[in-house]
């Protein structure tokens, strides 16, 4: 049987598992060792998440129905600071995360997470932005989503969704 999942805003009190997110979002290819989880704490890393639920900040957490578990998030916040983001793409542009825990990956999570986020996001803004690396599988998934992409930011692709 297949798992059903309930969608909900993402609250200040989900920042602990949406740091747990933001390790799962780390893209590393395979045979490469994932790196410590001491990175997130590294600042450009951490903004992602840190002090969630300021002004701006928005997202939408997954929750199996059955065991209740919390089981992805997709979230958007504004990175405007230093550090800056790693998909800054301009001033006020909402950046885009997001992760499925292992194991309950393709099974339709994440495009649920995005259609929440979408949907509500472009109420607000004109566009979205991400990076992501170009070999991570995940970025024929924003493509399908409509998400373009329009630049580079070191090793990362940088991708946009614009509002229609």
């Amino acid at each position: 049987m297949k798992a059903q999942f309930e969608i909900r805003p993402l609250e200040k009190e989900d920042e602990d598992f949406l740091f747990e997110m933001l390790y799962q979002a780390i893209y590393v290819p395979d045979g490469v060792q994932k790196p410590d989880r001491s990175i997130l704490k590294d600042p450009s890393i951490s903004i992602y998440a840190e002090s969630w639920g300021k002004a701006g900040d928005m997202g939408f957490l997954a929750i199996d129905s059955q065991s209740l578990k919390k089981t992805g998030a997709a979230w958007v916040r504004i990175l405007d600071g230093e550090p800056r983001g790693y998909g800054n793409i301009g001033p006020g542009i909402p950046e885009l995360g997001i992760a499925v825990d292992y194991p309950y990956r393709r099974q339709g999570v994440g495009r649920l997470l995005m259609e929440s986020l979408l949907s509500q996001t472009m109420t607000g803004h004109e566009t979205l932005s991400l990076s992501v690396q170009p070999e991570n599988p995940a970025t024929l998934f924003y493509e399908e989503l409509g998400f373009m992409r329009c630049g580079y930011s070191g090793s990362s692709v940088l991708m946009r969704y614009d509002r229609e």
